[in-house]
Formats: structure tokens, C-alpha cells, sequence
């Protein structure tokens, strides 16, 4: 047993020794696939079981800086702060492992980013440029970063690097600028924009941008002089033209500004955008000089050249006869806005305030076909705007379509919900609607919540009246609702007929007679008026005085057969 313990031993170890290899691979190749099938759910995006398996591969290679990467990486595309700190501790592991991978730097310096750390996040990029060689490029970053942190100083030092480094751009430039001016250190912004624009004298972006910055911090004149410089030598820059056109406008130069524009509005070279913005300030400006009736002699005439040649050069885009029916709304001719706005909607896709605006001038005109076809159109791209819906409803309701109205007020009542005077105006009409249909208990329904919004709305407490008197129905309310539309009404003619009308269902004919001849006596009587005055001294027994009064209103309305039935037998017809 002595000399078998020995050689067992041996034998032990030297097994062990053998076996220690085998075992790292075997581990090896079960980190391997963990790690892959991290990868593959990462790619899947199902990245808490990608998460899983990155953690089983750690678990086995603690040390491998590429698992402590994809951890953070996982971790990072949360919004959790708790998360994102796990994930910055998963990313320092991987740097103090791997120190030359830039985008393990890349990750941290988002991940303090994220988490508000922009001094770390500095450090990061820092560290980064010095260890890594060509990252220089990453200075714009790490400036911005300076910026975010309220480091301005650091952040011109860092633009300046990068400058050093790659050479003036408009990047580092116009930050700068920027920075400068938010500082009041303007000698130094003017500065950076001139080294930029004599690096590149020739790009019309450079000047613009920076007559741009000089001219949203108060600059404008200092603008305008480098823009006429760069003009002067370049003048075919017609960008760079438009930009010295809209400041000299905003500087009170319109007469500089105006042939300018003339010009610019006939050259292709310039953008349709730029054009458009500045037909949008025009429109702005007539707009409101229309609105304070204060109108500049010679100014829409001259807008509406511009326009005039815009259609000429660019008549197949539909935002042209957009700003075209702006334009023409905004000066009170609304039959051209009319004409544009609908060659907008032939020519391409258009805003709902494009539709809004020409169903608005369609139901003015009392086009109520057009109405109905536009609107239905619009309500396939604008299925939930509750204003089309009442466009379509009103129209089918002058059209007498009843049952159609009802169906589109109703929806563009249950759309508009938040907007209680419109839907009190959508009850009104379903009110007309539902009694024209003979929906009497639904019309009642409609009226009452209308004036519920609003006690004092004369078409409702007019058509109501009139409609409970006609049927013989609820009469002491009806009497209530005309004596009130009355009370705040007292010279309108419809309305003193109504409460006449009222007065004469409920059978109190001498207060009818009084409402009716103060009616008449405003002068603008209708046939209706001079029927109902007859019917009324019929019923007081003036049978002559009725039939003349008839008469009138026959002379007003020829093709009444009742009325000519009352007068040839001297008689009311119910």
C-alpha cells in the first residue's frame, strides 16, 4: 500500500495536468456560444435575452472587454437611469480591459451623455483622442459636449483644435460665432465669419449663413454690408440675393428691395422655397395692413406681380396656387382665391387649411355641388376633421338632402366634442334637419341642447318657435322662446313674423295683428308677411281687410295656389 500511494498520486496529477486543457476549451467553446447567441437576439432586437446570454458568456470570460461592451450596449438603449448607470460601470470594465477600441469610448461618451455626466463625457473624448490616432475628428463632439456642460471658453479652445487639426470649416466657425456672440464678444464673431468666408470666397452658403447668425442677433446692417460685398462680386448668386431682399424689407429698404425681388422671382436658379417664404411675408404683412385698414398704395399691386410671375414660372406646383389663394384671400378677392385654391387641389396633395379655405368660398357662393364633392374628397385624406364633415352636412341641408346632412353633422358633432359653440351651431342645423324629416322628438333634442350652450341664439329660438307652431305643439313654450328672440331682436321682420305667427297659433289674434304690422312697418315685408297679416284679420272678422292684404302678398308671390284659393273663395285653408 506504501508503494502504491506514491504512483496513485502520480498518477492523479499527471491526469489532471492532461485534463486542465481540455476543460479551458470546453469552457472556451460554451462562451463562444453564448456570446453568438447574444448576437444573434441583439440583431433580432430582443435584446433582454441578448442581455441573458452576453451575462452566461461574462460569467465564464470575466475578463473579455468585448462582452463588457455588448453589456453596455444592451443597457444603453434603455431610458431607465438605473440602466444607464449599469451600463457606464459595463463600459469602464471594457475600457480598463481595452484601452485602443474607440468605439468602447464612443459608447461611454453617449452613456454620460445620457446621464447628464458631461464632464465624464468630455473626459471620455479626451481620453480617447490621445490614446486612439485618428479620432481627431471626434473634437466637434467633444465641443459640443463643452457647450452642453455651459463651458463655452473650453468648447472655442476645442473648435480650435479641431481647426488645427483639419482646417477651417463651417462647423467649427459658425459655432464659434455663435458662441461668441451669446458671450457679447462681437469683434471676435465678425471675425470668425470673415476667416471663414475668405478661406472659401466663393461659396454663397458661407456668406449666407453668416449674414444669417448676424442677423437673428441683431446685426441686420452688418448682415446687409457683407451680403452686398459678396453680391458685388458674385452676382449671379441669387440665393445669396433673396436673403439680401428679405433683410433689406426687414430694415424698412423696401425700395432696395423691390427690384430685387422683381428680378429674382424670373430666375429658375432660385429656389421655389425661398420664393414661397416670401410671398408668405407679403401675404402676412397685406393681411394684417387689411386687418388695421391701413393700406399701402402701390404694395398689393406689386405683390401681386410677384405672384403673377411665380404662376408663370412654377404654375404646375401646387404650392404655387396655394400662396396664390392665400394672397388673393388676404386682399378680398375671393373669387381668384377660390379659382387657386381649387387648381392647388387639382394639381397634388394640399393642407387641410387648403380644403378648409375653399369649401369656406364654395358655401359662400352657395355652391353647394362643388360643397358636397370637395368635401367628400378631402375627407379621404382628413377622415377625422370634424369641419368637413359640417361642410358636407351644410351643404346636403341647403340641398334639402336631409337624410345625408343628419348623417354628417352628427359625425362632425361627435368629432368636435371639445368645441362647445361649434357643436351648438352643428345642433342648431341637425335641429332643421331632424324636423325637415319629420324626426320631431330628435330635432326637439337637437334645439334644446343648443340653446342650452347658448339661451339667447336667434336661429334657434326663431326656427323653433316657428317649427312647434306649425305643429301645434308645446305652444306656451314656443310663445316663451319668440317673445325672448323678440325682446333681443325687436326690429328684424323674420322675427316679429315668427312671434306673430305664434300669437295666431295660440289664438291671441289682436297681439298677432300688433307684431304683424310692426313687422311690416320696418319696409321689409315679404309675401309671407302680407299672407300671415291677411290670415290674422280674418280670423278678427275683417274678411275685405284679410282678402286685400292677401292680395299684396300675391302680387310679392304669383305662383301661391293656396293663396289664389284664399282670395278667390274669401276663406283661410288650414
Amino acid at each position: 500500500m506504501i508503494l502504491l500511494v506514491p504512483v496513485t498520486g502520480h498518477s492523479q496529477r499527471k491526469k489532471k495536468t492532461q485534463d486542465e486543457p481540455q476543460a479551458s476549451s470546453i469552457k472556451q467553446r460554451e462562451a463562444e456560444f453564448y456570446f453568438t447567441e447574444g448576437e444573434k437576439f441583439f440583431i433580432l432586437e430582443d435584446y433582454a435575452k441578448a442581455l441573458l446570454y452576453y451575462q452566461r458568456a461574462l460569467e465564464i470570460t470575466p475578463e473579455n472587454a468585448t462582452v463588457h461592451y455588448k453589456i453596455a450596449e444592451v443597457l444603453a438603449r434603455s431610458n431607465r437611469q438605473e440602466d444607464l448607470f449599469k451600463a457606464s460601470l459595463s463600459i469602464e470594465n471594457a475600457l480598463k480591459l481595452e484601452r485602443q477600441n474607440k468605439y468602447f469610448y464612443l459608447l461611454a461618451a453617449n452613456i454620460y451623455n445620457s446621464l447628464t455626466k458631461f464632464d465624464k463625457a468630455a473626459e471620455t473624448y479626451e481620453t480617447m483622442i490621445r490614446e486612439v490616432k485618428g479620432t481627431e475628428e471626434y473634437l466637434y463632439e467633444l465641443a459640443a459636449v463643452y457647450q452642453y456642460a455651459g463651458k463655452p471658453d473650453d468648447a472655442i479652445k476645442t473648435y480650435n483644435r479641431a481647426e488645427a487639426a483639419l482646417g477651417i470649416n463651417d462647423i467649427s466657425s459658425i459655432q464659434k460665432q455663435r458662441l461668441y456672440l451669446e458671450q457679447g464678444k462681437t469683434k471676435e464673431a465678425i471675425a470668425e465669419g470673415e476667416k471663414l468666408i475668405n478661406a472659401f470666397p466663393d461659396e454663397e452658403r458661407y456668406v449666407m449663413g453668416f449674414a444669417e447668425v448676424l442677423s437673428q442677433n441683431g446685426f441686420r446692417t452688418e448682415a446687409i454690408r457683407y451680403l452686398e460685398k459678396f453680391i458685388q462680386q458674385n452676382p449671379e448668386a441669387g440665393n445669396a440675393r433673396m436673403l439680401l431682399a428679405g433683410l433689406y424689407r426687414e430694415t424698412q429698404q423696401e425700395e432696395k428691395s423691390r427690384p430685387i425681388l422683381l428680378s429674382l422671382f424670373d430666375d429658375p436658379s432660385v429656389e421655389l422655397s425661398s420664393k414661397l417664404i416670401m410671398m408668405g411675408t407679403y401675404n402676412t404683412e397685406l393681411a394684417q395692413r387689411k386687418a388695421k385698414n391701413n393700406i399701402e398704395a402701390g404694395l398689393e399691386d406689386f405683390v401681386l406681380s410677384l405672384f403673377e410671375k411665380l404662376e408663370k414660372n412654377h404654375g404646375n406646383d401646387p404650392r404655387v396656387h396655394i400662396v396664390g389663394g392665400d394672397l388673393y384671400l388676404s386682399t378680398g378677392k375671393n373669387r381668384e382665391a377660390q379659382q387657386e385654391y381649387e387648381k392647388a387641389v387639382e394639381l397634388g396633395e394640399v393642407n387641410f387649411e387648403v380644403w378648409k379655405n375653399l369649401l369656406y368660398l364654395e358655401t359662400q357662393n352657395s355652391q353647394w355641388d362643388k360643397v358636397i364633392s370637395h368635401a367628400e374628397e378631402a375627407l379621404e385624406s382628413f377622415p377625422n376633421q370634424g369641419m368637413l364633415h359640417y361642410f358636407n352636412g351644410y351643404a346636403h341641408l341647403r340641398k334639402r338632402n336631409y337624410a345625408e346632412a343628419i348623417v354628417s353633422l352628427d359625425q362632425a358633432k361627435r368629432l368636435s366634442s371639445s368645441n362647445t359653440s361649434f357643436v351648438s351651431e352643428i345642433n342648431s342645423m341637425l335641429g332643421d334637419a331632424y324636423n325637415a324629416n319629420k324626426d320631431y322628438d330628435k330635432s326637439d333634442k337637437a334645439y334644446d341642447e343648443a340653446l342650452a350652450f347658448n339661451p339667447d341664439n336667434s336661429t334657434v329660438l326663431n326656427n323653433y318657435s316657428y317649427y312647434l307652431a306649425l305643429r301645434k305643439t308645446n305652444l306656451e313654450k314656443a310663445e316663451k322662446m319668440s317673445a325672448l328672440l323678440i325682446k333681443n331682436n325687436p326690429d328684424n321682420p323674420t322675427f316679429l313674423d315668427t312671434y306673430a305667427w305664434v300669437l295666431y297659433v295660440r289664438e291671441k289674434y289682436k297681439d298677432a295683428r300688433k307684431v304683424i304690422e310692426r313687422a311690416i312697418s320696418t319696409g321689409k315685408a315679404t309675401a309671407t308677411h302680407f299672407e300671415h297679416y291677411g290670415d290674422i284679420l280674418f280670423k278678427l272678422g275683417d274678411v275685405n281687410g284679410a282678402v286685400q292684404q292677401w292680395e299684396k302678398a300675391r302680387g310679392m308671390n304669383a305662383n301661391s295656389e293656396i293663396l289664389n284659393k284664399k282670395i278667390a273663395n274669401r276663406k283661410i285653408y288650414e
